[in-house]
């Protein structure tokens, strides 16, 4: 009998690519994750290390399901290095703060802490590939192969250059840093042949990884049924993404106090991205985007409408008519609870109409039968089209209806 010998290199990627790996790396996640409470509190910044624990444990879980069910696919392995490589630098920085900032520079290890600062920018090297290689873990053609090497050369060059600049962490005599533990020359003081190179290396990967999106967005115009609705989740989940580090960045610094709030909610919107990814590879209630997405542009339409009949008639009633506010104000409150249903109906039909059509269409086919019915009085004719409705409506693979006769 003749026993099948594995390649070396097979062993080596299924002993590293395996179901314990991968949980071994979570469990580190989880640490790091637990051990930044407490140096948050220590830095007096807890809100920072709830928010870091918020935002990188989506990134864990996702990634170790992934990782455990689909070892061959690399996104569930990137996502699950994402976690433990940014909160280590979220943790190195908030050790720093505790070490330079509150008087205690003797802390062990405290320069590392700082130059540990640097590993932040997982999040931004790390989550551009998912994209590309959504949602099999393979290039969507060889072409973009070149792609790939560019990306990896120019990271490259961006680390060492951000690590060149961190070594001031052991060089420095007198190391002080900024409220998140990074170097003070990290912070907008670099100058010199350093800062070129980073600008430039920026630049580079903005452009690089902007030509991933676009291919997939050209790529969805030309899916088709289960690839259309997978890559429809990862547009989606990377839109709210996005749409959530504008705000961020945007009003993050505002006078307002609600639009700060507002900036630092919209922070969480990047857990949108491992969330539709892990959906979109595990095809895990795959078909339910396009209701979730209906129901979200209708609510979202249906709030921006009364909000400004609210805020429309307040101001009308408590400065075009002589009215009291708190009158003007309880007359508008009314009026809006009362619109709120016929308006939610009628967007709810507007968007399905567009964004969720089978759904649309199957409820237009069962309110229309039920029309019918009221006037049928032929059962087998009822029955005929009973069966009709219900292949339209749902598409079963087999459909019969079984009448119990009475005695």
């Amino acid at each position: 009998m003749k026993a099948d010998v594995a390649a070396p290199g097979a062993r080596d990627r299924s002993r590293w690519a395996s179901p314990r790996f991968a949980e071994t790396l979570f469990i580190v996640a989880l640490l790091l994750l637990i051990a930044g409470i407490p140096l948050s509190v220590a830095a007096h910044q807890f809100e920072a290390g709830v928010r870091e624990v918020l935002l990188m444990l989506p990134f864990a879980l996702v990634g170790v399901v992934v990782a455990r069910r689909r070892p061959d696919n690399p996104i569930g392995w990137l996502m699950l290095l994402i976690a433990p490589i940014s909160t280590l630098g979220a943790d190195g920085g908030l050790y720093g703060v505790v070490a330079f900032r509150m008087g205690q520079p003797d802390l062990p290890l405290a320069r590392l802490g700082v130059a540990l600062t640097i590993c932040w920018i997982a999040v931004l090297l790390l989550l551009p590939l998912p994209i590309l290689l959504f949602p099999d873990g393979a290039l969507p053609s060889p072409r973009w192969r070149w792609t790939v090497w560019a990306y990896a050369a120019d990271s490259l060059v961006l680390l060492l250059a951000l690590a060149v600049k961190d070594a001031a962490a052991f060089t420095d005599r007198v190391v002080k840093v900024g409220s998140f533990g990074e170097l003070q020359s990290l912070s907008g003081n670099a100058k010199g042949t350093s800062a070129a190179i980073i600008s430039l290396t920026f630049f580079i990967y903005a452009v690089l990884a902007l030509s991933w999106v676009i291919g997939r967005l050209l790529s969805y115009r030309h899916s088709t049924g289960t690839h259309r609705q997978q890559l429809k989740w990862l547009i989606s989940g990377g839109i709210v993404g996005v749409a959530g580090a504008v705000v961020g960045l945007v009003w993050s610094n505002s006078a307002a106090v609600g639009l700060r709030v507002l900036a630092d909610a919209s922070s969480f919107a990047l857990i949108a991205v491992p969330v539709s990814l892990g959906v979109g590879i595990l095809r895990y209630r795959l078909y339910d985007i396009d209701r979730l997405i209906s129901r979200t542009l209708s609510y979202a339409l249906v709030t921006a409408l009364l909000v400004g009949v609210y805020v429309g008639m307040v101001t009308l009633a408590t400065r075009a008519l002589p009215l009291s506010s708190p009158i003007g104000v309880a007359a508008s409150t009314l009026t809006v609870a009362a619109l709120f249903t016929p308006l939610r109906r009628r967007a709810h039909r507007i968007v399905d109409r567009r964004f969720n059509r089978a759904g649309y269409d199957a409820d237009a086919t069962i309110a229309a039968f039920a029309a019918r019915l009221r006037d049928e009085v032929d059962l087998e004719r009822v029955q005929r089209d009973l069966l009709d409705v219900v292949r339209s409506a749902v598409e079963p693979a087999h459909a019969t209806i079984w009448i119990r006769s009475h005695a």
